[in-house]
């Protein structure tokens, strides 16, 4: 049966954890994000073996599990190149090249959707290149990947509970530390599982927000 006494004394604990795995999860998607960028514009590029690396990394990405190359990272990295790195450090690079592949394509997609009559109309106006970038694309761009850029932070900060198998402690490494010292696991993974649920609904309501949210304000 669930105590609610218990609950409160190791509620501190959980909400360190809970900080924790927002930090690892933001650290990773924003690591990430710069990684895609590169991504992006190797992927672009007229050189075919830049082409031909962001394929073979996206590739490999998607075809092997986050957990395997979790553990490469961590273990199989520092015996290549002689650099020992902490479980925080670990995680957050194994999050971040894996949510890079993603995002890439998320920023693609993205850039794709915007008509090309914005491009012309610009080159037509002859507008600088940055003044296009930052006045006509990236609004529009950052608009059309709200939704995917969204539902990926989802899933890394859902994913960053596997960083407990190299002792990050995060919410689900938390869990696990008050369920063997205490022995009650219905109240350790429960308020686990109800703060993973408080964190995300959050970010949904904020991100349905953010969609809806007029582009400009009328002039």
């Amino acid at each position: 049966m669930f105590d609610m006494s218990f609950f409160l004394t190791l509620l501190p604990r959980f909400i360190w954890g809970a900080a924790v795995t927002l930090g690892v999860s933001l650290a990773g998607f924003t690591l990430g994000t710069v990684i895609a960028l590169g991504l992006l514009l190797l992927a672009r590029s007229r050189i075919a073996l830049a082409r031909w690396i962001v394929a073979i990394y996206t590739s490999f990405i998607r075809g092997t599990p986050l957990l395997v190359q979790i553990l490469v990272i961590y273990y199989a990295l520092p015996g290549l190149t002689g650099i020992e790195l902490s479980p925080l450090v670990a995680g957050v690079l194994s999050l971040s090249f894996n949510s890079a592949a993603f995002i890439a394509e998320n920023l693609r997609a993205g850039l794709f959707s915007i008509p090309s009559g914005q491009f012309e109309a610009a080159s037509a106006l002859a507008l600088p290149r940055h003044i296009v970038a930052l006045k006509v694309i990236l609004p529009q761009l950052v608009r059309n990947i709200i939704p995917p850029m969204a539902s990926e932070f989802t899933i890394l900060v859902k994913a960053s509970a596997i960083l407990s198998v190299i002792s990050v402690v995060e919410l689900t490494r938390t869990a696990q530390h008050v369920m063997m010292e205490t022995f009650r696991p219905t109240e350790a993974f429960c308020t686990a599982a109800l703060i993973y649920f408080l964190i995300l609904f959050t970010f949904s309501v904020f991100t349905k927000r953010l969609e809806h949210k007029p582009s400009g304000a009328p002039r």
